[in-house]
C-alpha cells in the first residue's frame, strides 16, 4: 500500500467517537440509533472499536448496557480500553443526546474519508505495479469507490442475530403485503409462482436455439418490471440496435404486428393502439445500451453507476457469447467462464437479478427428443455452475413436420436449474407477430 504524504494523518475525531459511545451507554434509544448507522470499523482507535463491539454484544444478548455490564463484558480487555475510569469519564461527559445525530455524522464522515484514503492508496499501488491489464485495474478501482459510495464496505461479518432480525422483518412485511411474489415479477403467472419473482443477487440464464424467442422473452420480463411495476431496468443489447429493440417493445405492448411496424404500414386502429401504449412506454424506467462487443468489466462499471444514479432493479444482457472477456484468450470456453463468473459477482454485488441470454449448441437437434438440456449450453459448463436459474426455451412445433402440428403456438419454458426451488416445465403462449409471450389463458 502506498504511504500517506509526510505530515499527513488519517482523518478522525476522537471527541465525536467518545460522544457517540458515551451516548450509547447513557441512553438506550441512542444505542439503537447509533447501531443503525455505524459499525465497529467506523471508529478509529482500537479501544473504541472494542468498546463498540462489547456494547453491540450486550444489545444482541438483550442485556441492559451500563458501566457495570459493559465492564463485565469487556473482561480482560478492560485495561486495554483505558479501564473503567475511561468508560465512566466518557459517560459523564454526556449531558444530553440531543446532538447525537451530529456526532454520528462526524464519525461516519471520517470513516468514509479513511476508506477513501485506503482505496486511493490501493489504486495507486495496483496502477504503479502495472501487473494487470488497464481494464482490470479500472474495474478494481471503480469497485473500490463504489463500495465506499454504497457503504457496503463498512461491514464485513454479520452476526447471525442481525440476519435473523432482518429476515423476520422481511417476513412480516411480506405477510402484510399478502403477495407470493417477493422478487422482480416476470409477468408470467406460473413462472412467478415457481420462483416468487426473480430474486436479488440471482444470475438467470435464458437459453434457446436461434429463432425460438429468447430476446422477446427477456424483453417481455423487462417490460413487465418497468412499465407495470416501475422497477428501473438496464438492457445491454449486443446484437440488436436500440431502435430495433424499442420497435419490439412497441409491438409487444401495443399488440401491433412487428412486420407492419418495420415498413410503417399501419391502419388507423393500429395507430390508435400504438398511441394508447406510448405514455406507459415513454415513462417506463428502461435504459438501453447497444454498444457492440462490450466487455463484462464495462457492463459491471456501467451497472454500478446505474445502481447509484437510477437504482436499477434488473439487468438484461443479450447475449453472453457476444461479450468480450478481459483476458481475450484463445480458449473461448475459459473466456466465457470468466464472463459468466463476472456477471454472477455483479448480481451479488449490486443485489439485483441479472438475466443473461445464451445460445445452445446443436446437440439437441441430433437427439430423438429434441428438447434442450442444460448440458447444451454453448461453450462452457461454467455457465451452468454460476447460474442460479437456467431456463431453456423450446418450440415443440418445430419438431413436428405436419402443418397442423405447427399451429399451437406453445413454447415450453424448461426451468432446468433452480437453486432456490424445484425445476419444472412451464407452457407459455407465443404470439410471434407481436414478438410477445403470454400466459396461456391470455393468448386470445
Amino acid at each position: 500500500m502506498a504511504e500517506l504524504p509526510v505530515g499527513k494523518t488519517m482523518p478522525y475525531n476522537i471527541e465525536a467517537e467518545q460522544a457517540v459511545l458515551g451516548s450509547m451507554i447513557f441512553d438506550e434509544s441512542a444505542l439503537t440509533t447509533a447501531m443503525e448507522a455505524l459499525s465497529a470499523d467506523d471508529f478509529y482507535t482500537t479501544a473504541h472499536k472494542t468498546i463498540y463491539t462489547a456494547i453491540e454484544a450486550l444489545f444482541t444478548e438483550g442485556i441492559p448496557v451500563d458501566i457495570v455490564t459493559l465492564s463485565d463484558k469487556l473482561g480482560g480487555d478492560i485495561d486495554n480500553v483505558g479501564g473503567i475510569g475511561y468508560i465512566t469519564n466518557i459517560v459523564q461527559n454526556v449531558l444530553s443526546t440531543e446532538n447525537l445525530s451530529h456526532y454520528i455524522a462526524i464519525v461516519e464522515g471520517k470513516s468514509i474519508l479513511r476508506r477513501l484514503v485506503n482505496a486511493a492508496s490501493e489504486i495507486i499501488d495496483i496502477s504503479t505495479k502495472d501487473e494487470d491489464e488497464v481494464s482490470a485495474i479500472l474495474d478494481r478501482s471503480e469497485q473500490l469507490i463504489f463500495n465506499i459510495l454504497d457503504k457496503r464496505g463498512a461491514k464485513g461479518f454479520y452476526h447471525i442475530s442481525e440476519v435473523v432480525k432482518s429476515s423476520m422483518a422481511l417476513l412480516e412485511e411480506l405477510k402484510k403485503r399478502g403477495s407470493s411474489v417477493t422478487g422482480v415479477p416476470t409477468g408470467f403467472t406460473a413462472l412467478d409462482s415457481l420462483t416468487a419473482g426473480l430474486q436479488k443477487s440471482t444470475l438467470v440464464i435464458v437459453a434457446a436455439r436461434p429463432g425460438v424467442g429468447k430476446t422477446s422473452f427477456a424483453l417481455n420480463i423487462a417490460e413487465n418490471a418497468a412499465i407495470r411495476h416501475k422497477i428501473p431496468v438496464a438492457i445491454f443489447s449486443l446484437e440488436m440496435s436500440k431502435e430495433e429493440l424499442v420497435n419490439r417493445v412497441l409491438s409487444s405492448e401495443a399488440l401491433v404486428p412487428s412486420d407492419k411496424m418495420r415498413i410503417g404500414d399501419l391502419n388507423a386502429t393500429e395507430m390508435s393502439k400504438l398511441a394508447h401504449s406510448l405514455p406507459g412506454i415513454i415513462n417506463a424506467p428502461v435504459y438501453i445500451d447497444d454498444t457492440p462487443g462490450i466487455s463484462a468489466s464495462e457492463i459491471r462499471a456501467k451497472c454500478r453507476r446505474m445502481k447509484l444514479e437510477k437504482n436499477i432493479g434488473l439487468v438484461v444482457i443479450d447475449y453472453l457469447q457476444l461479450m468480450e472477456g478481459k483476458s481475450r484468450s484463445d480458449n473461448r470456453a475459459q473466456e466465457i467462464a470468466e464472463i459468466s463468473r463476472s456477471l454472477k459477482i455483479m448480481s451479488k454485488e449490486l443485489e439485483i437479478p441479472v438475466i443473461t441470454l445464451s445460445q445452445l449448441n446443436r446437440m439437441s437437434e441430433s437427439r430423438r427428443d429434441k428438447r434442450p438440456q442444460i448440458s447444451d449450453l454453448r461453450e462452457s459448463g461454467a455457465i451452468e455452475q454460476d447460474a442460479d436459474i437456467v431456463m431453456l426455451l423450446y418450440n415443440p412445433d418445430t419438431a413436428e413436420e405436419s402443418e397442423e402440428a405447427q399451429k399451437s403456438n406453445i413454447i415450453e419454458c424448461i426451468v432446468a436449474k433452480h437453486r432456490g426451488g424445484e425445476c419444472r416445465t412451464i407452457n407459455l403462449a407465443w404470439r410471434g407477430e407481436y414478438t410477445k409471450f403470454m400466459n396461456l389463458d391470455n393468448r386470445n
